[in-house]
């Protein structure tokens, strides 16, 4: 067993906190671990940004140092806040100083090249207890899952981590390095994939979803304000599940794969292969047998109602008695078929993950799936409807494009990619974000009702 290095901090008093990298998590971190009554907290980022720092943290009773080497020098806990592809270079450097019998942590959203970088570079005398909360900086921890992941150490290291974020109120989820991984790439590769590919080809068809009367209401409405939502965040907490987590990389690659061959079936107008793949993946998900509404299974809709939907609007919305074209949902069908073709379940994780932006994400593809007439209706527009062909065609492409994007395995590519999206579609992030809340608040308040 480890010793530790003083009985004080177990308990007795309270462990020192240090957190490296002062990014949007980690100034959510300090901040509210500081509220929520941890008395030392020792924080750094990039030497260059020491002065700026201070200035930023004066009066706040958070302490920022020099760099990592003071902040591993002084803490009890150690938490690396940084992107998942800087983890490597920032372990190695600040690593070996880390404070004897202390324990550390990471807060990155794909673990398998932290794991590699504690085991390479921490003091064999140091302890690694990781954690990761399942959201992002803007969004309350309160009931949200935090993952926490025993590597190496005695058990009273967990029973430390588990008060040090006592005040979070968050869910704790104990998982291994691997199990983390899994479960984010069930949870959200595929997902990420579909909604950053609807953003790129809205942005090369040089179209506004909102500006016509075919994305204003309902499951459209969701769709593209999920795809806002994303591209309103930085590209590095996308980039890093999708270029190193290797389960990520499968099912992006697969996700292209889908989405080519719906659509080829689509226009040579092959109507029997695509309604059998279609039924056959919604039953291989969800369970649902073709003759079977979603409600057999008992289990209630992560979405509501069209009805409740359809009071979200981000444009002009339809003329009562007007009835807007059918539309395919591509986008949808490919994402269920993607977990079909390698038997991924991700309804079965949100027990673990399900935060309300996650269950969004997945709650519009259960929200199709779970009516025969709406699936059967974007069968039948995918192969007779040529009003969203355009859209179609342009959403193969730029999955096509992720896919070897992610493949190639180049951040840089990777961030151009999106940062291109990103600023066509910033104008309306501060209306899609203020939907968005909106709208998940009414998602929860009609689940508390059930």
């Amino acid at each position: 067993m480890t010793p530790v290095a003083s009985s004080s901090k177990m308990g007795q008093e309270q462990p020192i906190v240090g957190i490296i990298g002062m990014g949007d998590m980690g100034k959510m971190y300090a901040k509210r671990l500081k509220a929520g009554g941890i008395k030392t907290i020792y924080v750094c980022d990039k030497p260059d940004r020491f002065s700026e720092l201070q200035i930023e943290l004066e009066g706040t009773g958070i302490t920022p140092l020099s760099d990592g080497h003071a902040v591993s020098r002084l803490s009890d806990l150690i938490i690396y806040s940084v992107e998942a592809a800087a983890i490597s270079a920032v372990v190695k450097e600040y690593g070996p100083s880390t404070k004897f019998g202390a324990t550390v942590a990471g807060q990155t959203s794909v673990k398998a090249p932290e794991k590699e970088a504690f085991e390479k570079y921490l003091p064999e005398d140091v302890d690694i207890v990781s954690v990761h909360s399942l959201h992002g900086p803007s969004v309350t921890t309160e009931g949200q899952p935090l993952i926490i992941i025993h590597h190496r150490g005695p058990q009273e290291k967990v029973q430390l981590v588990e008060n040090i974020f006592k005040s979070f109120k968050s869910r704790y989820v104990h998982l291994s390095y691997e199990e983390h991984d899994l479960v984010t790439a069930n949870t959200q590769a595929v997902t990420h994939a579909a909604f950053l590919s609807m953003g790129t080809a809205w942005h090369h068809s040089i179209s506004y979803p909102w500006e016509t009367t075919r994305y204003v209401s309902g499951i459209e409405v969701v769709k593209v304000n999920i795809m806002l939502r994303i591209y309103s965040a930085k590209w590095h907490v996308y980039a890093g599940l999708a270029l190193l987590n290797p389960s990520a990389q499968v099912q992006i690659k697969q996700y292209a794969l889908s989405t080519s061959d719906l659509f080829k079936l689509m226009v040579e107008v092959r109507s029997e292969e695509l309604s059998s793949r279609v039924w056959e993946a919604r039953e291989g998900v969800f369970g649902w047998k073709r003759d079977q509404e979603g409600d057999v299974s008992g289990r209630q809709p992560i979405l509501l109602s069209e009805d409740i939907l359809d009071q979200f609007t981000l444009g002009r919305a339809l003329e009562d008695g007007q009835k807007g074209h059918p539309n395919s949902h591509l986008s949808l069908l490919a994402m269920v078929d993607c977990w079909d073709k390698l038997g991924i379940r991700p309804f079965e994780h949100l027990e673990v993950a399900g935060t309300p932006v996650f269950m969004l994400w997945i709650g519009v593809a259960e929200y199709l799936f779970r009516s025969r007439e709406r699936l059967q209706a974007a069968i039948d527009a995918g192969l007779s409807d040529r009003h969203y062909r355009p859209d179609d065609l342009e959403f193969v492409i730029a999955a096509r494009g992720w896919s070897e994007c992610v493949s190639f395995g180049n951040f840089d590519l990777y961030q151009r990619r999106f940062e291109e999206t990103s600023s066509f579609f910033a104008p309306r992030f501060e209306d899609a974000t203020k939907l968005g809340g909106r709208m998940i608040k009414a998602i929860q308040e009609g689940q508390a009702k059930r």
